[in-house]
């Protein structure tokens, strides 16, 4: 799934409601976090921050409340395809969406072969973010 529609600044935003949701971005770069953070800021999703793939697992294996996974692709100590599989052995219906700009030695079939839902294209746009967000939770 691909963002191809142009966004218009006259257009309005869906609203969401995900006061009652949890999700999980792991990404190894605090701009793209605050980023996220910044997407997300009307929803009232409750945000938590893995700074790697090593820590996405543990977070994820420790919190039964996470309702949603961004996955970083290519990140420290462990990458994102190691840290869904190891995610996917003990929680298999979380959802776990990619977020990779293709610079790793990873196909799009290797992901969506780890376990991960979707596979989202960077750069991020919000609004794809978002509305893709809202058909898992």
């Amino acid at each position: 799934m691909k963002y191809t529609k142009t966004y218009k600044p006259e257009q309005k935003r869906a609203v969401y409601d995900w006061s009652d949701k949890t999700i999980l971005i792991a990404e190894d770069t605090h701009t793209n976090f605050l980023l996220y953070e910044a997407i997300m800021k009307g929803t009232n999703a409750k945000l938590i921050w893995a700074k790697n793939g090593l820590e996405a697992v543990e977070k994820c294996l420790n919190s039964k409340h996470i309702d949603l996974v961004l996955m970083d692709i290519q990140m420290p100590f462990m990458n994102g395809i190691e840290a869904t599989k190891r995610i996917k052995k003990v929680r298999k219906d979380l959802v776990i969406i990619a977020q990779t700009a293709f610079t790793a030695n990873f196909d799009e079939n290797d992901i969506l072969d780890a376990g991960c839902s979707l596979v989202l294209t960077k750069p991020i746009m919000p609004d794809f973010v978002l509305l893709t967000i809202s058909k898992y939770l």
